[in-house]
């Protein structure tokens, strides 16, 4: 059974042939580039359900890889393996577009797990456009673009027509980390003048409203860098 292809651009050879036969064993299909301009070239060869990029490449690196990545598109999950002492690479990549990102040295099974979270996410948000157009679904939180109704495990969930724009925002990116300008910008508008705090403000409303009372919160803030949707 594949349970998708995935494209693993390390330098590290060892590395990248553990991550491969584990990936293997547990029914993906996986390929290795070593290098960030061959990395580049095999993804534009085919197409991927999620890529695992090293920063730290050579030819192109990690960062520059990803930033090309989506600038051609915006669906196929990204996890930046970094360095444990790497916090810049990991804020500018969540910047650009990273859904997630793991620290070395780590443990495969916590891999495998972003792995899924990532995947399960993507197929939802499919499903979602392909056979209900208009619904966006993440865990037990469903929103209906149409009717413009929220449910939280099937319990309607009143919010403010701002707050509705914000969750769907926060929805369409689920597992990207959002920053306050991306958010300010696509929800208040590029013109907006004001207070970026605003953002802090109304994602205490919508925890309030769809967090607190239900497990597990879905809405996490990355210190230094913004707000992302996740199980």
């Amino acid at each position: 059974m594949n349970n998708g292809h995935i494209l693993i651009i390390e330098d590290e050879v060892k590395i990248a042939r553990v991550i491969k036969l584990e990936l293997e064993y547990e029914g993906y299909t996986a390929d290795i580039e070593h290098s960030g301009t061959e990395g580049l070239r095999k993804y534009n060869e085919q197409q991927w359900d999620l890529v695992l990029l090293d920063v730290m490449l050579p030819g192109l690196n990690g960062l520059e890889v990803l930033r090309r990545i989506r600038a051609a598109e915006d669906m196929t999950p990204v996890i930046l393996l970094t360095a444990r002492d790497s916090v810049p690479d990991k804020v500018s990549g969540l910047d650009m577009g990273a859904n997630d990102y793991i620290t070395k040295p780590f443990q495969i099974e916590e891999l495998l797990a972003r792995i899924r979270a990532c995947l399960r996410t993507r197929q939802q948000l499919q499903q979602g456009n392909d056979g209900n157009e208009g619904l966006l679904e993440i865990a037990d939180l469903a929103l209906d673009e149409k009717s413009r109704t929220v449910t939280r495990h099937l319990v309607p969930i009143e919010l403010t027509a701002r707050e509705f724009d914000l969750l769907k925002f926060l929805m369409m990116h689920a597992n990207q980390v959002l920053n306050r300008e991306q958010i300010l910008s696509n929800v208040w508008g590029y013109d907006f003048v004001g207070d970026t705090n605003v953002v802090d403000v109304y994602i205490r409303y919508l925890r309030k409203k769809m967090d607190y009372d239900y497990t597990p919160p879905l809405i996490h803030t990355v210190r230094g860098v913004g707000y992302v949707l996740k199980e």
